[in-house]
């Protein structure tokens, strides 16, 4: 699932919404969230090619994002994987994250036999009851030195996403 019919990088108009790298998949989690966080390390672990770059909702940009995209900027009840300038929600993000993180992980494609609404109503099943099933962080998720520079924080030099260009 998509967020809405926006354009491919649409955030890039907003001014809102801060520059920042956008050149590599982006997964943004609730930080404040027990398996959010768990979610975040297993993809880390096991992205050993360092596609994936992460950011945490409760950031500035991550609040943006959300805005952006209409999403409630408090009470996440989705991860967003933001690639090629598309945002992709719930079990279809999910699908694609594990993908893209290859084999034996990427079988998770096989998920899609099932409808998106049945597969989207699970999703929503563990999302709304995520912090009763598996609690929450008393702080907002930190990265551990190893994985530091897999994280949006700052913008590095020479890859912002410029509002100027058309893709």
């Amino acid at each position: 699932m998509t967020v809405d019919m926006r354009a491919a990088f649409s955030y890039r108009q907003d001014p809102t919404v801060p520059d920042f790298p956008d050149d590599r998949p982006i997964i943004i989690f609730d930080g404040d969230c027990v398996l959010c966080s768990g979610w975040a390390n297993f993809i880390l672990r096991r992205d050993h090619l360092g596609k994936y770059r992460l950011l945490a909702a409760q950031s500035r940009l991550g609040r943006a994002l959300y805005l952006h995209w209409s999403l409630d900027p408090v009470n996440y009840q989705t991860n967003i994987l933001l690639a090629d300038g598309i945002a992709w929600l719930k079990s279809e993000g999910s699908i694609r994250m594990l993908a893209g993180l290859g084999f034996p992980w990427s079988v998770a494609e096989g998920c899609r036999v099932l409808p998106l609404k049945l597969r989207d109503r699970l999703y929503d099943l563990v999302a709304k009851n995520r912090f009763r099933l598996f609690g929450r962080r008393k702080t907002c998720y930190v990265p551990t030195a190893e994985f530091r520079d897999r994280f949006l924080d700052e913008p590095a030099v020479g890859t912002l996403a410029r509002r100027s260009q058309v893709e």
